[in-house]
């Protein structure tokens, strides 16, 4: 069974060879074509709707000037933010978590910061979304911080005893902050805000974050179960800002493609 072709209904990484060179998914039994473009659609009609999106049109000019159902185009551009998803650049091996050791220091500090316990989350705190967001070799990762670590950051992120002591030891040069209430929370040892200069200012990390507020202002609000998705595609769109469309849509042709 085939181990690194995923269905392209539920995501399941296992299948099996089938009649006319078709894969058959071992859980919802879905049969497709291996490296076919999904839902059907030609190759053109793809670069055309791919096109119309990477210029942030609405799914309204994408279906009328791809002449496609908008409904169609509704379950396309999911599967175009799970692509976007897919392609980490190389600068972040491996799956990027919140640091064990900054969560373990979190906790710590949550016992002895004289005010900690009087900053609780307050009623809708938990609905407001934290991201994670990383800077290394030019090029940004970002991430939504699940609930719970949510809920333990936030009311520690107000306090400047947090913001004074915390930091991450990495090898690697990056810089890595927490976003959230519209302002982001530099985690940096002394020595990296040093080589950043200007008062340990990191531009990097402060660019993409006043980049991705502008877009995420723009959505007029997102759902949290889907704001993922959104978040990877403007993490996309961002470390790829140098392309051309042209060029974009050929790199995502190849990610969606099965």
């Amino acid at each position: 069974m085939g181990q690194h072709t995923r269905c392209p209904r539920c995501q399941h990484p296992k299948s099996w060879k089938v009649r006319r060179g078709k894969r058959r998914c071992a859980a919802c039994r879905y049969e497709w074509r291996p490296r076919a473009l999904p839902l059907r659609l030609t190759r053109a009609q793809w670069r055309r709707l791919l096109r119309w999106f990477l210029l942030e049109q609405s799914t309204v000019v994408i279906a009328r000037e791809t002449r496609l159902d908008r409904k169609r185009v509704l379950r396309a551009l999911p599967l175009v933010r799970q692509a976007m998803a897919s392609d980490v650049p190389p600068a972040f091996p491996g799956a990027i978590e919140l640091d064990e050791t900054l969560l373990g220091r979190v906790q710590k500090m949550k016992a002895t910061a004289p005010s900690a316990k009087a900053r609780q989350p307050g009623r809708g705190t938990t609905k407001r979304a934290v991201f994670r967001i990383m800077w290394r070799e030019g090029k940004v990762r970002a991430e939504v911080v699940p609930n719970l670590d949510a809920k333990t950051l936030l009311p520690l992120l107000r306090n400047t005893f947090l913001r004074r002591a915390m930091g991450i030891s990495d090898t690697l040069p990056t810089h890595t902050g927490i976003a959230a209430s519209g302002h982001i929370y530099r985690l940096v040892t002394p020595t990296q805000a040093v080589r950043s200069g200007r008062g340990g200012r990191l531009n990097p990390l402060e660019g993409f974050w006043g980049y991705l507020k502008r877009r995420l202002a723009g959505k007029g609000g997102i759902r949290l179960d889907r704001l993922p998705l959104y978040l990877a595609e403007y993490v996309w769109r961002y470390n790829h800002r140098n392309l051309s469309v042209a060029d974009q849509v050929k790199r995502l042709l190849k990610l969606i493609q099965r």
